[in-house]
């Protein structure tokens, strides 16, 4: 399939105009990321995350109005892998000190509903478990495995026969249960998973994501600088930064604007963009690769004529292959979810930038230093 066959467009022409472009696209996130800032996932800053799988399809408002109003803080409830998946999100990372006496009273409760008028102790209080101690092992065998089946994350504190003790862990997930199971008799829950992650794991984790973007870059320029020349490769890395800052800004400035754009910064982000990385600079060495070829082709054209031709003569393949990954990640935004919409968004807007920055960024780039330095590019 060809398209724009014998392009003949003057792309380099306009490289002032989208100079000025990028500059303020760039300035835009900056003042975003410096005035409202980013909004980073429980993967960086810290918190709890517990998905619950529904039997039936749920309705997503009704149960974040029942979650949001427990004591649990700001919570975040999403739709999770389909119809009958939830994922809540809270900064917390423990049960709070006035909800944990609530949670014991319950679990009490249900001691006393399932063998009525039995004798237990409260043995040990942590600020995650609670341990009870019973008359017999049979009797404390009966309760783990009775209030397992409730929900509760019960263990044997020893595994000896004459056991008599029992160990119930008092975690956020707990709470939830406690609030939906009256509210969605008619449909019954699991907890999938809970997740915690620390203040100082979270940091960790974001000092390693930005190495791990950075390092990616500097093996991009130590490739592209044998494979090219260096002032090539500089462009490509300018042009990676390019489009990496300015997506990153335009999540400042979309964060709360757009519903269901509220995208925090997560490891799944991460991966986008070393995604988009990898995307925007194929794209830059496919037009390198023709520069090159037409410099050994056309030793007495202009490195300006060139750069123009070897635009004009990719463009066919440039617009195919981004409009086909555009649809893919397009459906991806539309039906892949909560869990998939960062990551499809980011490319969404990144395959775009990544495409632009590839004529307008590198290989202007690439020009204008030919132009000051008054160096000839040429390869043997």
């Amino acid at each position: 399939m060809r398209i724009f066959h014998n392009l003949n467009v003057d792309f380099l022409g306009k490289r002032r105009f989208f100079y000025l472009l990028s500059l303020v696209l760039f300035l835009i996130g900056i003042i975003n990321i410096a005035s409202r800032g980013l909004v980073f996932g429980i993967d960086f800053k810290g918190g709890a995350e517990i998905v619950l799988q529904f039997e039936k399809q749920i309705n997503i408002a009704q149960i974040r109005a029942n979650v949001e109003n427990i004591g649990l803080g700001n919570v975040e409830v999403r739709t999770f892998g389909g119809e009958t998946g939830v994922l809540i999100r809270t900064e917390m990372q423990d049960i709070p000190a006035d909800v944990y006496p609530k949670v014991v009273n319950n679990i009490e409760e249900d001691i006393k509903n399932i063998i009525p008028g039995v004798n237990f102790n409260e043995v040990e209080r942590t600020n995650n478990s609670i341990t009870y101690s019973f008359p017999n092992p049979d009797t404390t065998n009966l309760v783990i495995d009775q209030l397992g089946s409730l929900g509760f994350q019960t263990s044997k504190v020893s595994e000896e026969l004459n056991n008599k003790q029992m160990n119930v862990r008092v975690a956020i997930s707990d709470w939830i249960k406690i609030n939906l199971k009256d509210k969605f008799k008619d449909n019954p829950f699991t907890v999938l998973k809970e997740d915690k992650v620390g203040p100082k794991v979270g940091e960790e984790l974001k000092r390693d994501a930005v190495i791990a973007v950075l390092l990616s870059l500097v093996v991009i320029l130590i490739y592209l600088g044998f494979r090219f020349k260096l002032v090539f490769a500089v462009a490509a890395v300018v042009a990676l930064f390019h489009d990496v800052l300015i997506t990153l800004g335009l999540y400042a400035a979309l964060y709360g604007v757009i519903p269901g754009l509220n995208l925090d910064i997560d490891l799944t982000i991460v991966a986008a963009f070393l995604t988009l990385v990898g995307y925007s600079i194929n794209d830059t060495v496919i037009v390198f690769d023709r520069v090159r070829e037409n410099l050994k082709i056309h030793k007495t054209q202009s490195l300006y004529e060139i750069m123009n031709k070897s635009i004009n003569q990719t463009m066919s393949r440039t617009i195919i292959t981004s409009f086909t990954t555009l649809l893919a990640v397009f459906v991806l935004l539309l039906f892949g979810g909560d869990v998939l919409r960062a990551f499809a968004f980011t490319l969404l807007f990144g395959i775009v930038i990544g495409t632009y920055s590839s004529i307008f960024v590198a290989s202007a780039f690439v020009l204008d230093y030919a132009e000051r330095s008054k160096k000839k590019v040429q390869f043997s």
